[in-house]
C-alpha cells in the first residue's frame, strides 16, 4: 500500500486519468507535488536565532508588568500606533509600518535541539530530549524541500546555508535533505564571510580541464580527490556522487560564484549591515538571492554557550544576561533593518520574504540565575516582503508575555506559511526512505498575514 497515492493526493489530481492520461502517469502526477497557481515570493531568507530571543527584549515587551516580568529595559514606541518594542531596537521600532510580526507563536519543545529541529523544519521531533541526535529518519531542512519541488536555474544552488552549523552538545537535526538524499543538501558554507581573506569554499578548473571535459564523471570525481580540502568545507562538493550535474553548473556558472565576492560590496555597504560574522552573512543572503537562490538560512550562532555564542540567556556561571543582551540586541536592531532596506531599495523585497524567529521564547519571570530560561508557550517572529502585510500584528500575549490570548500558531504553520508564499502547497507531500508519503507541512497557512 505504500507505493500508492494517498488518497488527498488523488483527490488533489481529481479526473486525471479521464483525461487521456494512463495509470503510470497518474500515478506520477499523483506522487509529484505541484506549484500552487500564485507565489507571492521568489525567496525565503530564513535568519534563525538560535538559543532564542526573549519576547520581552524584542517586539513583545511588557513595560507595566513588574520589575521581575519586564526585565532589564523599557520599550520603545514604533511606526505602528499602539505597537511598543524593546527600548534596544529602536531602527527596528522606525520601520515597525513595513514589518509583519507575530506574537503568539508555541509549542512543547523546551530543549535546544529539539526546539531547534522543530523551528528548522516545522514537523515536531519524536521527543523533547537534548540528546536528539541528527539522523536520515528525520525530517528535511524547508531549503531541501524547495530545491526537491521547486529546484533554481541550472548553475545555481536553491538552497544555501552559512556561516554555522548548528549545534548543542551534538549537531542540531534539521540542517540538511535528511532523507531526500545529498543531491538537495544545501551549498553549505562555513568560513565567516567578516574575515577579509573569505571566499566560496568552491572547486575550481585547472587549466587542463575544460569545461566540456566536465560532462564525464571520473574527470570531476578526480577533480574532487586532487583538491579533497573542500570536502569538509563544500557540501556540494560531499554531494557530488548523488548530483554531479549540480557540480559541474555550478563550477561554469559565474554569475553565482560571484555572488559570494563580498569585496565587490562598497565599505559604505558592508558597514551598514555591521562589520560582524551576522551582519555580513545578512549582506551574503542578499547577494546570493539576488542571484537565484531560492532559500537561504542564516544562523546567529554556532553553539549556545559562551560569549557571543547566542540568545541563551540564562544567567549561569555567572554570566550577565545585560551585558549578553547589550551585544545581541544592537546586532539585531542594525542588521534587520539593514537587509530590509537594502532589499527595498534593490526592489527585491516585494519578492523576498524575510523571517526572523528563534526556536522558542523566554520565560516570562527572570530566574533565581538572574536571567531568563527558555519559554516555548509563546514567542515571537518577524516577517517582511514577499506579500506578508505591513505595520500588521498576528496575535498577542497574556500580560506577562507567557501565553497567547489571541491567535495561535506553531513552527508548522511558520512552515506553511513560507512555503505557500513560494507558490508551494504545505499539503504536497514527498515521500521517505520507506516510500511513505509524507505532507511538506504539518500546518496551515497563517491567512491572515498575507497582504
Amino acid at each position: 500500500m505504500s507505493g500508492l497515492p494517498s488518497r488527498r493526493a488523488v483527490l488533489r489530481v481529481g479526473g486525471a486519468g479521464l483525461l487521456g492520461l494512463g495509470y503510470p502517469r497518474f500515478l506520477a502526477a499523483a506522487s509529484s507535488p505541484r506549484a500552487q497557481a500564485k507565489a507571492t515570493a521568489k525567496a525565503v531568507i530564513f535568519l534563525h536565532q538560535w538559543g532564542g530571543p526573549g519576547q520581552h527584549e524584542t517586539v513583545d515587551p511588557k513595560p507595566d508588568a513588574p520589575d521581575n516580568v519586564r526585565g532589564w529595559f523599557g520599550a520603545t514606541k514604533t511606526r505602528v500606533p499602539g505597537v511598543l518594542f524593546g527600548e534596544k531596537l529602536p531602527k527596528l521600532a522606525a520601520m515597525a509600518d513595513r514589518l509583519c510580526v507575530v506574537r503568539c507563536l508555541g509549542h512543547t519543545m523546551k530543549n535546544h535541539n529539539s526546539a531547534g529541529y522543530y523551528s528548522l523544519t516545522g514537523v515536531a521531533p519524536p521527543t523533547d530530549d537534548q540528546r536528539l541526535r541528527d539522523s536520515v529518519e528525520l525530517f528535511p531542512a524547508y531549503g531541501s524541500i524547495v530545491d526537491r519541488l521547486a529546484p533554481a536555474a541550472k548553475g545555481v544552488s536553491a538552497f544555501v546555508s552559512f556561516p554555522h552549523v548548528l549545534a548543542d552538545g551534538s549537531i542540531t537535526p534539521g540542517q540538511h535533505a535528511s532523507f531526500l538524499g545529498k543531491a538537495h543538501n544545501p551549498l553549505f558554507v562555513g568560513q565567516d564571510p567578516n574575515r577579509p581573506d573569505f571566499r566560496l569554499p568552491e572547486l575550481t578548473l585547472p587549466d587542463t580541464l575544460t569545461p566540456d571535459r566536465l560532462g564525464h564523471r571520473t574527470d570531476i570525481l578526480r577533480l574532487i580527490d586532487e583538491q579533497s580540502d573542500l570536502l569538509e568545507a563544500s557540501s556540494v562538493a560531499r554531494g557530488v556522487d548523488d548530483n554531479y550535474q549540480k557540480a559541474v553548473a555550478m563550477l561554469t556558472s559565474p554569475r553565482f560564484k560571484q555572488a559570494f565576492d563580498l569585496s565587490k560590496e562598497s565599505p559604505a555597504t558592508r558597514d551598514r549591515y555591521g562589520r560582524t560574522t551576522y551582519g555580513q552573512a545578512c549582506l551574503l543572503a542578499r547577494r546570493v538571492v539576488e542571484a537565484g537562490a531560492k532559500f537561504v538560512n542564516v544562523y546567529y550562532a554556532r553553539s549556545i554557550g559562551g560569549p557571543r555564542n547566542g540568545w541563551d540567556y540564562h544567567g549561569f556561571n555567572k554570566e550577565d544576561p545585560v551585558e549578553r543582551l547589550n551585544e545581541l540586541l544592537p546586532i539585531a536592531d542594525q542588521t534587520l533593518p539593514a537587509l530590509l532596506g537594502d532589499l527595498e531599495e534593490r526592489g527585491l523585497l516585494d519578492s523576498t520574504l524575510v523571517v526572523w524567529v528563534g526556536e522558542f521564547g523566554r520565560t516570562p519571570r527572570i530566574s533565581g540565575n538572574g536571567g531568563r530560561d527558555h519559554w516555548p508557550q509563546c514567542y515571537p517572529a518577524v516577517l517582511a516582503g514577499g506579500g506578508m502585510k505591513k505595520g500588521f500584528v498576528y496575535g498577542a500575549s497574556d500580560k506577562l508575555g507567557a501565553y497567547p490570548t489571541v491567535g495561535q500558531a506553531g513552527p508548522e504553520d511558520l512552515a506553511a506559511t513560507m512555503f505557500a508564499a513560494l507558490g508551494l502547497d504545505p499539503e504536497a507531500e514527498i515521500r521517505d526512505k520507506l516510500n511513505r508519503p509524507l505532507p511538506i507541512s504539518r500546518g496551515k497557512p497563517i491567512a491572515e498575514l498575507f497582504a
